[in-house]
């Protein structure tokens, strides 16, 4: 597909997501060589009416150079008038063939060139209808462009990703563990600011239509004894389930999650714990199902100074010269930490599948929090989230918190990136109001 036409639908998904009705155009799309069986089946199993609509979209990008007209042709067929004129608005001019008995849908028949037999029984496997073609001296779209492009041992190629479910309702459970106030004998210091990142996060996901759960200064062993309770839950007839951890943090040794994230009383959990929870061993009624994991929280105590870029990448957003960090004291370090819990953090995840932990910071480096406003990722994420979730999913969602947060500066010197572990097997869309 032209660019400027991916540029007109991206600009208009909201329009299209909210008002696009798919189910009538998937016989015509199919006809007329656009999408392929199996896309119509993948995007009909997606979910809602909006997930049809949000995925439809997001494959008609992947296709050749007509599909656009072919796709204003179909809406303009179906009585879709008002999406017909909102995508023509402010773009080059597409000529729609009305729909009238005169138009050619049939197949023009062609002989077959003198060929093998086997290439014979290859190629009439996938025969489409030819369709006159405007431009005689077209040439032939690139093989990332052709509607049935053969795949493996002839067959098609799949070009769309799959999303998860995500229609229950309630979609499922959060947990929210905010560490404040930390026990003297931790040396760890009070978290201010860390109640403002709670009451977003809070807000956010009940808006997203999760159960909320909010649990407040646990210490190691209650953090242990709240995500076993959540992983004995019958999730069955949710969706998914998002962890929400706001405490201190610290680099350790891992197998798979970096990080650990400290109890008021200072003893940590290694996050690949705490992912351990949820996986399919551990919780059946998850399996296959999105665990999403949220960090603000250290991964060390390193700061990042930065490096010099060229003006046009440079966007610098000066932070506060009170912002302070999540990190262990600089006394600590990371091998000196309390292993007393070694025999749990020997269970690792069989298979770490449908699970994304994102991180406000890179391992080993701290991460920033305003004692007023809060932390920089949890307030870049709930800015993020509010407004995208109804167009955006997840992963193309946190790559945006990263550029944001990436270009805060703390007292004028400091920066922070943050990152995640992605191992999610399908597109996520949150369910939104809108």
């Amino acid at each position: 597909m032209d660019e400027y036409h991916k540029k007109i639908l991206q600009k208009n998904r909201v329009n299209l997501v909210t008002s696009l009705d798919p189910s009538n155009l998937y016989d015509a799309l199919l006809a007329k060589g656009v999408f392929t069986q199996d896309m119509i089946d993948e995007i009909k199993s997606s979910g809602t009416r909006r997930d049809q609509a949000r995925q439809l979209v997001r494959d008609l990008e992947t296709r050749g150079r007509r599909a656009f007209p072919i796709f204003l042709e179909c809406l303009q067929e179906t009585g879709q008038h008002g999406l017909v004129e909102i995508l023509q608005n402010g773009a080059p001019p597409v000529r729609i063939q009305p729909a009238t008995p005169t138009q050619v849908d049939r197949p023009k028949l062609q002989p077959l060139p003198l060929i093998s037999p086997v290439d014979v029984d290859q190629q009439t496997k996938h025969i489409l209808p030819v369709y006159p073609v405007k431009k005689p001296n077209t040439p032939t779209p690139s093989p990332g462009t052709d509607p049935l492009r053969p795949g493996p041992q002839g067959r098609p190629c799949r070009d769309s990703i799959q999303n998860y479910k995500m229609d229950a309702s309630p979609c499922g459970h959060c947990l929210i563990i905010n560490n404040v106030e930390f026990e003297p004998d931790s040396k760890l210091n009070n978290r201010n600011g860390s109640n403002v990142d709670c009451e977003k996060l809070e807000r956010r996901f009940k808006a997203l239509n999760f159960i909320v759960e909010v649990k407040t200064n646990l210490k190691q062993r209650q953090i242990k004894q709240a995500l076993s309770t959540l992983s004995k839950i019958d999730h069955s007839q949710y969706d998914c389930c998002v962890v929400a951890m706001l405490s201190h943090g610290a680099e350790v040794n891992h197998n798979r999650f970096p990080g650990a994230v400290y109890g008021v009383d200072g003893q940590f959990i290694k996050v690949q714990q705490i992912t351990n929870y949820l996986n399919g061993q551990n919780c059946p009624s998850l399996q296959g199902k999105p665990k999403l994991f949220f960090l603000q929280a250290c991964g060390g105590g390193e700061k990042d100074i930065g490096f010099e870029v060229s003006p046009d990448e440079a966007q610098p957003s000066v932070r506060g010269f009170d912002d302070q960090t999540d990190a262990i004291p600089t006394s600590s370090s990371s091998d000196s930490l309390s292993a007393s819990d070694e025999v749990d953090a020997r269970a690792s995840l069989p298979t770490p599948s449908d699970i994304l932990v994102s991180y406000s910071t890179f391992p080993g480096f701290v991460s920033w929090r305003d004692p007023q406003a809060g932390s920089w990722y949890i307030e870049t994420l709930d800015s993020i989230l509010d407004e995208f979730s109804a167009t955006k999913d997840l992963a193309e969602m946190l790559t945006m918190v990263n550029l944001e947060v990436s270009q805060n500066c703390a007292k004028g010197v400091f920066k922070q990136m943050p990152g995640y572990f992605n191992f999610l097997r399908k597109l996520l869309y949150f369910q939104t109001s809108t």
